[in-house]
């Protein structure tokens, strides 16, 4: 790596540890007034069902996730059994949405096992290529039309060229509809600089369209039933701050977002007199969407490891 990459990469990270302290001292601003006790009883407090619903919502969450694989397979003409498919792409999702870095941390897990089961190194690029702009496509497309009905206005720690969310909803549709239009009119890999392209069937990438924006739903829908009864919000409104909350964890570069996600979502709540009791759901949210799966897929992948031993060494 040249010494221009290396200050690149070095000026990224110093620039997302001071927002993730930023984000960490506006917290602990709005929340100077709660004590410790007040936010475990606010997560006490959250009723069972509402605890179940959003387990429910992230089990279909994921197994959401792990769709965009399976079209990634079916796009590059690759059989794979679906068992083996979903395992990748829950790994992959599960450690990467919670440690960050998905790029690096969910494509050395897909690289891993799919290498294993005989995919080829240009093979696994695309399956990751696939599945990352299926996760941007769906923020894009659901994003897009959140931010036209409810033109959020963007709170000002983000610094970001715009008051309203109003014109990035059509800059969102307008990015999707290139794609969309791509797959129907160029048949071809469109070369941008040294990139390559390959747009999907017109088929393949309405239903990556679709699988992608229900993902988002669902990850909302998951934060949502959890707040039910202590916010106001509509579920609409909801889901565009949400995803407004996503999008600055996502520019942020800190892994999973964590503390600028929050600060979005509580700078919006700053009316709502139970600031406190919107901080423990966040916590909550955080344990049963992120750090739930984490552990699963950790757990998974050191039995995955311990099989591969363990038949090598029969193999000996």
């Amino acid at each position: 790596m040249s010494k221009q990459k290396r200050r690149i990469n070095l000026i990224f990270s110093l620039l997302s540890l001071l927002l993730f302290i930023c984000a960490v001292v506006a917290i602990s601003y709005q929340l100077r007034k709660y004590s410790y006790w007040e936010l475990v009883n606010s997560i006490k407090a959250i009723t069972s069902i509402h605890l179940l619903l959003a387990l429910g919502l992230t089990i279909l969450s994921y197994l959401v996730l792990t769709v965009y694989d399976i079209l990634a397979c079916y796009q590059i003409h690759q059989r794979l059994p679906y068992l083996k498919i979903i395992l990748a792409a829950f790994l992959s999702h599960a450690i990467s949405n919670s440690v960050g870095f998905a790029v690096l941390t969910g494509s050395t897990v897909r690289y891993r096992l799919y290498s294993n089961w005989g995919l080829s190194v240009a093979k696994i690029a695309q399956v990751i290529a696939f599945s990352n702009l299926s996760f941007w496509l769906g923020l894009f497309a659901i994003g897009g039309i959140g931010f036209i009905i409810e033109p959020l206005t963007i709170p000002k720690l983000l610094h970001l060229p715009f008051t309203s969310a109003h014109p990035l909803g059509w800059i969102f549709l307008t990015l999707v509809a290139c794609y969309i239009l791509g797959s129907f009119r160029l048949k071809q890999p469109l070369k941008i600089f040294s990139w390559r392209l390959g747009f999907p069937s017109p088929k393949l990438a309405l239903m990556q369209l679709v699988i992608a924006s229900a993902d988002w739903m669902l990850a909302a829908g998951v934060l949502y039933v959890l707040l039910i009864g202590i916010s106001n919000l509509s579920y609409s409104v909801f889901f565009s701050i949400y995803l407004l909350a996503q999008i600055a964890g996502i520019i942020s570069h800190v892994p999973g977002g964590l503390g600028v996600f929050e600060t979005v979502i509580l700078w919006f709540e700053a009316d709502n007199n139970n600031l406190a009791t919107v901080f423990g759901i966040l916590l909550t949210y955080r344990l049963i969407y992120y750090l739930l799966p984490l552990g699963i897929a950790i757990i998974l992948l050191v039995l995955y490891e311990l099989y591969q031993r363990f038949k090598l060494h029969k193999q000996q």
